[in-house]
């Protein structure tokens, strides 16, 4: 189903824009459909493991993402999930990769039990100033310019 331009008012594109091939062509059909002044909050990967659902093709900092979408007003930009978060799944994949095949669904689940408290680390790391350096994944708020 197409969209009509300029018929929709807010977008939101969570852990997506790693998997197409061409995100500026997403893009510029966000922008079509966006009415003016409509909101679009995207959010990728930074330091994140490779993860193929099917397709895994990039990565973004901060300013790479918000040159990417320099057709929109930048409303505002950081980190959604921070070192702790980094740590976690590197640490997560890692085991994964240690166990023996057979048991490996297994071993990340019950690892990911264990460590998942971890995460709550970020409620203070993200508080420092170089927090950035390793986060896993960033965000942008951007408006369509009217």
């Amino acid at each position: 189903m197409a969209f009509v331009d300029n018929s929709v008012g807010a977008i939101e594109c969570d852990a997506v824009l790693e998997h197409v091939q061409d995100p500026d062509r997403v893009l510029q059909e966000f922008e079509r459909i966006l009415r003016p002044g409509g909101y679009l909050h995207v959010v990728v990967p930074f330091i994140h493991p490779y993860h193929a659902y099917p397709e895994d093709f990039r990565r973004w900092t901060e300013d790479g993402l918000k040159r990417t979408l320099s057709r929109f007003d930048i409303v505002a930009s950081g980190v959604r999930t921070g070192p702790a978060a980094t740590l976690l799944v590197v640490l997560l994949e890692f085991i994964r990769m240690m166990a023996p095949r057979p048991l490996r669904g297994a071993v990340y689940v019950a690892a990911g039990w264990v460590l998942w408290p971890l995460r709550y680390l970020d409620r203070w790391l993200l508080r420092l100033p170089d927090a950035h350096v390793l986060a896993n994944s960033i965000y942008v708020l951007a408006r369509k310019r009217v």
